[in-house]
């Protein structure tokens, strides 16, 4: 499917549409629509459940709005920054590396402004609209800036990253939780960065929704459990090749010099995406970057990407970073805090890992990987605990007693799952608008189910979304089929 078919069937059917619409909307800020943000919030919730539950680790919620100082010390305030070029006739303003890759020319994100000049006024590259001349390249910062208070006296940030949260809470929640390592503090909000060229629907935006994990640690004593995927096969692109392979985590280990803990976690988040969400394994591939590519903070940094027809090929919806002690020691030196503390009897500042994934990348993966269209329909193949709905009950005919039935079952099953109901326009219809929006069963109700004089008194037919096959099930055993359906296999056995 392509990204315009996409969006359209997004904005059609609820998943999501540009903010403020009716007035034009703008570009890179989207709201989720009744049924996007059920899928969203089944998503989030999927994901707090698998990265957090398994190793005991911790869920937080942090403010949106930072003051100024932790991100002067982080260095967001001097290095969050984009190249961008301008139009000098037209006045468009574009992010150079896009525009630059777009035209074919392989540039990396870490590329400066010198190297932006030199390859324009090379290249002779003029803006693609109307065909003038770009202005010089500069650096641009990113985020969002607002003053506190009615007089203005104090600066601060719409925080431009989820993680920076959860360091300045690190040294409180360790303390609050034994002084135990490896601690892992998770959470899923908003961050905000003003994109010179938001793009591509929901993978470049101005106001996005992060999950992140950040798992501090100390290097010389944690210890993972390799056993538990040492037969999985995983699709790299190591930067030392350039070349995707097929490898397990013992040969990323042993060929790669990759460490025990950071080969764990790839095969963690690739189990995550195969297993739990059900992406096709030559659909995912984890790619290292270095040099200019990689974030100067990381030791290690290897982008999670999908194929996803509608971005053109592989994109990053995640990342699995290495960050050493960077952040704390920056903290600790911007706070003039201490930030270090007793590991195997002696102090240190703790390494982090960061799991970090654009929750509004993954929702727009899914729509991509899993809609199925053909001659006949169209249907949104999701896991049924990422739908948006579990079930709907239908009655087979616009029909008083069909209705009545249909209706008691559905009063039934509302209570304990997210189920819905239509009554609107024939059968066929109503199991179209069902398959589109990603409900995996359709209970009907006919005349079989309210005969008491039929064999099947009292039953009902369970749909499949997916291959349209159909069973009967008596009404009592529908909370026992639907149950069943909703239990994802956390880890393997």
């Amino acid at each position: 499917m392509n990204s315009e078919d996409l969006f359209a069937l997004a904005k059609k059917r609820g998943f999501f549409a540009p903010a403020a619409e009716i007035y034009g909307g703008i570009s890179g800020i989207y709201d989720y629509g009744h049924i996007g943000a059920l899928i969203k919030r089944k998503f989030e919730n999927l994901w707090i459940l698998y990265f957090t539950l398994p190793n005991n680790f911790h869920f937080l919620d942090c403010s949106t709005i930072l003051p100024e100082k932790p991100l002067v010390a982080s260095g967001h305030a001097s290095l969050f920054n984009d190249i961008l070029v301008g139009c000098q006739k037209c006045g468009i303003y574009y992010r150079a590396d896009v525009l630059l890759n777009d035209l074919g020319i392989k540039v990396s994100e870490g590329a400066n402004t010198e190297e932006i000049n030199k390859i324009i006024r090379e290249k002779k590259i003029k803006c693609p609209k109307c065909k003038s001349y770009l202005s010089e390249a500069k650096a641009f910062n990113m985020m969002f800036d607002i003053y506190l208070g009615p007089e203005h006296l104090e600066k601060g940030y719409l925080r431009p990253e989820t993680a920076q949260s959860i360091y300045l809470n690190f040294y409180r929640e360790f303390n609050i939780l034994r002084k135990k390592l490896p601690l892992g503090l998770a959470t899923i909000g908003k961050a905000y960065r003003n994109e010179i060229s938001p793009r591509q629907g929901l993978y470049r935006m101005r106001e996005l929704v992060q999950a992140e994990l950040q798992i501090f640690f100390d290097p010389e004593t944690w210890k993972v459990n390799l056993e538990l995927f040492k037969d999985m096969l995983i699709n790299v692109v190591m930067y030392e090749n350039g070349e995707q392979e097929r490898i397990t985590i013992n040969e990323m280990i042993n060929k790669y010099n990759i460490p025990e803990f950071y080969a764990y976690h790839v095969a963690f988040v690739d189990y995550f995406y195969e297993n739990i969400i059900g992406v096709p394994s030559e659909k995912l591939r984890f790619f290292e970057k270095g040099g200019d590519s990689k974030a100067f903070y990381n030791k290690i940094h290897m982008d999670v990407e999908v194929d996803v027809e509608s971005w053109g090929g592989f994109k990053e919806i995640g990342g699995i970073h290495y960050r050493g002690d960077y952040d704390l020691t920056a903290h600790s030196k911007g706070s003039k805090q201490d930030l270090s503390i007793e590991s195997n009897g002696k102090k240190i500042i703790p390494n982090v890992l960061e799991l970090s994934f654009g929750v509004d990348r993954n929702i727009w993966m899914l729509m991509d990987i899993f809609f199925n269209k053909n001659d006949e329909r169209t249907f949104l193949k999701l896991k049924p605990y990422i739908a948006p709905y579990i079930a709907a009950v239908l009655p087979l005919q616009n029909d008083e007693a069909l209705e009545k039935k249909a209706s008691s079952i559905y009063n039934l099953l509302k209570v304990k799952f997210n189920i819905e109901t239509d009554t609107s326009g024939s059968i066929g219809r109503r199991y179209a608008r069902m398959d589109e929006i990603g409900v995996p069963f359709c209970i009907t109700v006919d005349y079989e189910t309210i005969n008491k004089e039929s064999n099947n008194y009292d039953t009902v037919t369970i749909r499949f979304r997916d291959d349209k096959k159909q069973i009967r099930l008596p009404i009592i055993e529908l909370e026992k089929f639907i149950l069943a359906q909703l239990e994802p296999n956390l880890l393997p056995k």
